[in-house]
């Protein structure tokens, strides 16, 4: 746990009294835990499609799927 010092204008802090009173922490927490989440789903994506785009890519896919089935018996 860290311990920071921060400025905020001053109708964002009417806000945040309003909203948390005296567990500012923690709302500003859950605010940065649920922004982290948006970035990280945002960074899946942007990777899932980058590797949809790369026609390399997709073909060692699609051998390593002929290879890993080879010799197996359905």
């Amino acid at each position: 746990m860290h311990k920071t010092t921060f400025t905020i204008e001053d109708n964002n802090f009417i806000f945040l009294n309003s909203v948390a009173g005296k567990r500012k922490s923690v709302y500003v927490n859950k605010l940065l835990a649920k922004d982290k989440m948006q970035h990280l789903k945002e960074a899946v994506l942007k990777a899932n499609q980058e590797e949809a785009a790369d026609s390399n890519y997709q073909k060692e896919l699609a051998d390593w799927d002929t290879t890993l089935s080879d010799g197996i018996d359905e």
